[in-house]
């Protein structure tokens, strides 16, 4: 019979198995400590208690991982979309916030949604509400695409890149990672007058701030279109 000590040994030794909705709660965890920069297959290793390369069994490389787990959070923006259909300026703006909030919750995720596809279900339903928006909002053909283009590059390129400054601040001391409206920029104000003038109050700028004015301008982009649209047929 084996002793208690062999036991304990035994069970200390015994790896956990592991599935692919697993891998992705502890991708989340691990990107939402504090200080944390990055989600690798080690860090996933430990946190599961499971052998690092028997990730590789789930997820074929570290971008399908990141994808994987970009989908997720697409997922977890679109269970934040609460507004009526009817409400779609309110709609988009609840998506566009909720990809803001959860980047920088886990930035070590967001800052690859600029790089990455996740090509996953989530993804493809976030389009869908934003096209749907759009189409409730009046906009039609060419005019739809346009500003769908114009948006989801704003929102992607925005968000991840606030979530990439996230994460390199994590990863240690780096170059200035700031906004470039918060940095001390070295001018002459002969040559940069409207720079050197506005300095104080562009420093003073807050990121989440500019997104969403960025966002309010961009749907009042949508809204003139619309009008106009409707004016034309009208005539």
């Amino acid at each position: 019979m084996p002793t208690q000590g062999a036991a304990v040994k035994k069970l200390a030794g015994t790896k956990t198995r592991i599935d692919a909705a697993l891998i992705i709660e502890a991708g989340l965890r691990i990107a939402s400590e504090p200080g944390s920069g990055s989600v690798t297959v080690r860090e996933l290793g430990k946190a599961l208690h499971a052998d690092p390369t028997s990730i590789y069994r789930h997820f074929r490389n570290k971008d399908a991982l990141m994808k994987a787990l970009l989908d997720r959070i697409a997922e977890m923006a679109l269970e934040r979309v609460t507004a009526p259909r009817e409400q779609w300026r309110e709609r988009l703006r609840q998506s566009f916030q909720a990809f803001y909030d959860l980047y920088m919750e886990y930035p070590a995720i967001g800052e690859h949604a600029i790089l990455l596809s996740t090509e996953g279900p989530a993804e493809l339903d976030v389009v869908e509400l934003t096209l749907e928006c759009l189409s409730e909002a009046g906009l039609r053909g060419d005019d739809l695409v346009r500003h769908y283009a114009a948006i989801s590059t704003y929102v992607l390129a925005y968000t991840s890149g606030i979530a990439r400054s996230e994460a390199a601040r994590a990863s240690g001391p780096l170059e200035d990672t700031s906004a470039w409206f918060r940095r001390s920029l070295p001018m002459s104000p002969s040559t940069h007058p409207h720079v050197n003038a506005l300095r104080d109050p562009l420093s003073m700028l807050d990121d989440a701030d500019a997104y969403q004015m960025g966002i309010e301008a961009l749907l009042d982009g949508v809204e003139a279109t619309a009008q106009h649209l409707r004016a034309t047929r009208t005539d």
